[in-house]
C-alpha cells in the first residue's frame, strides 16, 4: 500500500512538472511569436493562450475535486475506524497488542 501511495504521488509529481513545462514552453513560443505581425501567427497566438488558460483552469478544478473526494474518503475511513474501537474496545486492544508484538519481533531479529 505504502508504495502504491509512493508510485502515485510520483507519478502526479511527474506531471505536474511535466505540465509546467509545457506551459512554460506555450509561454515562451507565444512571447518569442509576439512580434510577428501575421493575422494567422496572432490567432495561433490567441488560440494557443486560449487553450493554455482552458487547461490550466480544468487541472486545478480536477486538482480540487481530487482533494475534497480523498479528504471525504479519509474522513470516512477514519469514522468507522472510531465507531468500531468505540464498539469493540477489548478487540482493539488485543489487536494493537498482537500488531506491537509482531512489530517488536521484526525489530529485535535486525
Amino acid at each position: 500500500m505504502a508504495k502504491r501511495n509512493t508510485d502515485t504521488s510520483a507519478r502526479a509529481d511527474q506531471l505536474k512538472e511535466d505540465l509546467r513545462h509545457l506551459s512554460e514552453t506555450v509561454e515562451e513560443l507565444m512571447n518569442a511569436t509576439s512580434k510577428d505581425a501575421s493575422g494567422e501567427m496572432r490567432d495561433l497566438r490567441e488560440r494557443a493562450e486560449r487553450r493554455l488558460k482552458d487547461t490550466r483552469a480544468r487541472l486545478e478544478a480536477r486538482g480540487e475535486r481530487f482533494y475534497e473526494d480523498t479528504r471525504e474518503t479519509l474522513s470516512e475511513q477514519v469514522d468507522c475506524c472510531d465507531r468500531y474501537v468505540r464498539e469493540n474496545p477489548w478487540t482493539s486492544i488485543g489487536l494493537g497488542a498482537a500488531a506491537g508484538l509482531v512489530v517488536g519481533m521484526l525489530l529485535g531479529r535486525r
